[in-house]
């Protein structure tokens, strides 16, 4: 297991630490270069979805590791945190659905985490 691969599922389980629901790792190595996985996750209101992003970089900020960028915090609807290799899209799920990333990256091997 490669280090980006072990920090996609450290994410996935600080997301579900947080109740963070449908979490899914999409590896996107073999398709573009521009990260080699996806984490993404959904929750209920605008609350739960900055909860889990906090719990995220909180989590990792223990690991010694910040974000390249983090956009969307206020609105609360997509947050995007950008750890250069491993992007984090935290949804409300009405967000979610409209954008639909997991059919725009359907080519993506995907791996739903679960507790």
């Amino acid at each position: 297991m490669n280090i980006s691969s072990r920090t996609a599922r450290l994410i996935a389980e600080l997301m579900l630490s947080k109740k963070a629901e449908e979490v899914v790792i999409l590896d996107l190595r073999k398709l573009t270069d521009m990260a080699e996985y996806f984490v993404l996750c959904s929750g209920q209101t605008d609350l739960h979805v900055r909860a889990i992003v906090d719990g995220v970089l909180e989590g990792m900020e223990a690991e010694g590791i910040r974000p390249w960028f983090v956009e969307g915090y206020e609105d609360a609807r997509w947050v995007v945190l950008d750890f250069v290799d491993v992007v984090v899209h935290v949804f409300q799920p009405e967000v979610r659905t409209f954008y639909n990333l997991e059919r725009l990256w359907g080519d993506a091997p995907g791996e739903e985490i679960t507790d």
